[in-house]
């Protein structure tokens, strides 16, 4: 598996991560690449009745599979390929390094920056004091990028 080349983007609810979904699914398609999305889920806290922490541990999950799913839909509809699709419960930067060290074949982590204001926490993490010791690219997408324009760049 070592062979393929993916790209590895984090999916959350805001615009800048469908650019960079668009992103990663044009690109891939150029290059022969696959693409995996990512969904990091807080994870739920300790509490004393159990059974209400599955409940809300299931829904938590339910919800992040629906949101992959339909991005997963927009992102084939795009490249023509199905990306693979990761749910990872804990803090997104932890999920992050994790899904990156388990798969060798990731080539690049693709983020998307928001189209104003400062950069969410991803970018500012994986930009800043990680970026010299991750073991592939990390390529952040301008979340006001449209769509002519992100085709002429992949």
């Amino acid at each position: 598996m070592t062979d393929a080349r993916t790209f590895l983007v984090v999916v959350d609810d805001t615009p800048e991560s469908r650019v960079a979904m668009r992103f990663a699914a044009l690109r891939a398609a150029h290059v022969g690449a696959k693409v995996v999305l990512l969904h990091p889920m807080p994870a739920t806290e300790f509490m004393e009745w159990g059974g209400v922490q599955e409940l809300i541990a299931a829904e938590a999950k339910a919800k992040a599979e629906a949101l992959l799913a339909g991005v997963a839909d927009e992102l084939a509809a795009l490249s023509g390929a199905r990306p693979g699709i990761i749910v990872r419960e804990g803090e997104p930067t932890t999920a992050v390094l994790a899904t990156v060290a388990a798969d060798p074949s990731i080539r690049a982590l693709v983020l998307g920056a928001a189209a104003g204001g400062a950069p969410g926490p991803l970018v500012a993490f994986f930009a800043g004091e990680r970026a010299g010791a991750l073991p592939c690219l990390v390529m952040i997408v301008p979340g006001g990028l449209d769509d002519a324009r992100l085709a002429e760049l992949t």
